[in-house]
């Protein structure tokens, strides 16, 4: 996620500090029904191609895009006028409905499009949409204390996150947050060994593999295609002598103890049934001297109600995602998205750590903490 989302939604209406009375309230539902409607537009313009095709076309007309992207001419002329309406898309409301072209603003397009971009937001529709495509299966969790798996909310839900997370793994993450940790860079520049807990698609692991030419990352995950996908995204990268990925659970790792130089968990804790577990093999993992590194939401350090915007987002994504997904194994301890870093630090003692210590990095939505030997 981009280092200035906490600003931008700052400045959205949306986002503003409301008062409590009948037409405050009703305001601000209408409001989130209009960014709910945007959302739902949003992903059938990623899904369907017509983002890309206005991004690569320029100027077009419904008819053009229809027969570019294989799509009924009039499901894409309303979409294009809602896109119009809505500000993401310029036109000329002056000629006939099958003249009219469309072209993206500069900023849609690098929003919406650019997926190189530390502003490219539009994958997080498909995120929202898997979640809403889930709702009964979540209201029945919210009744019975069960859990809905990431697995059951497919691939949108997963190249979401691959594709939101990607620009920041690949940018400022090696070039801003690796060298601010001067120990780990250290590591990294000497060719650690490392172990991606919860890699995903593997961005993560790419990333260190690529910033760094004699790293070598073995990424674990539990879902078998992020996994596939990982494999696939090293290999167009020329990386698959270096990066490797396995299916299956960290907390039963079978690398020997001390097989690794550092050991890194990135947005993945607060998802796990058995944190505890998965740190203590973290742990085991790393070898005397080496280093263990947690990046998780930057929440509040305390409860406070009500809360600004990213915080608000966080407790979204903990009801429709994260808490579900973690409530879904028997036993969980149920952490949801807001892992506040006092109850990180009590999961890294009671897993053999010193302590869980909050590293001097600016980031506006991640937290960075070393787990401390």
């Amino acid at each position: 996620m981009t280092d200035l989302l906490d600003e931008r939604v700052s400045s959205s209406d949306l986002f503003q500090p409301v008062g409590t009375g009948t037409d405050d309230v009703a305001n601000r539902v209408l409001a989130a029904l209009l960014g709910a409607q945007e959302v739902l537009a949003v992903y059938a313009g990623d899904r369907l191609g017509w983002y890309r095709t206005l991004a690569h076309e320029g100027p077009t007309t419904s008819v053009e895009l229809a027969r570019a992207t294989g799509t009924h001419e009039r499901y894409a002329r309303e979409w294009l006028e809602h896109q119009a309406v809505a500000g993401f898309v310029t036109t000329d409301d002056r000629v006939d409905a099958a003249d009219r072209r469309y072209a993206l603003t500069p900023g849609a397009a690098e929003v919406l499009t650019d997926h190189d971009s530390g502003s490219y937001l539009g994958p997080l529709a498909r995120l929202q949409v898997a979640s809403g495509r889930a709702v009964d299966d979540l209201l029945d969790a919210y009744r019975t204390g069960g859990g809905v798996p990431w697995s059951r909310l497919g691939a949108d839900a997963r190249e979401s996150q691959a594709a939101v997370n990607r620009p920041f793994f690949l940018g400022p993450f090696v070039d801003e947050v690796v060298p601010a940790v001067p120990e780990l860079h250290a590591l990294l520049r000497a060719g650690a060994r490392v172990a991606d807990v919860g890699c995903g698609e593997g961005w993560s692991s790419i990333a260190m593999a690529r910033a760094f030419a004699d790293v070598a990352v073995v990424g674990l995950d539990v879902d078998e295609p992020s996994v596939a996908a990982g494999r696939r995204h090293a290999a167009a990268h020329g990386l698959e002598h270096r990066v490797t990925f396995r299916a299956g659970d960290a907390a039963h790792a079978a690398d020997g103890a001390g097989a690794f130089d550092v050991v890194t968990a990135f947005e993945c804790v607060h998802d796990m049934p058995d944190p505890v577990g998965v740190l203590a093999s973290a742990r085991r993992l790393v070898r005397e001297g080496g280093f263990v590194l947690v990046m998780d939401e930057r929440t509040q350090e305390r409860f406070t109600a009500p809360a600004g915007p990213v915080e608000r987002l966080f407790y979204g994504y903990s009801l429709g995602v994260c808490l579900p997904d973690g409530m879904s194994q028997p036993g969980s301890v149920g952490t949801g998205t807001v892992l506040r870093p006092d109850v990180l630090d009590g999961y890294a003692r009671a897993a053999g750590f010193a302590r869980a210590e909050v590293l001097d990095v600016e980031n506006d939505f991640f937290r960075f903490y070393r787990l401390v030997l």
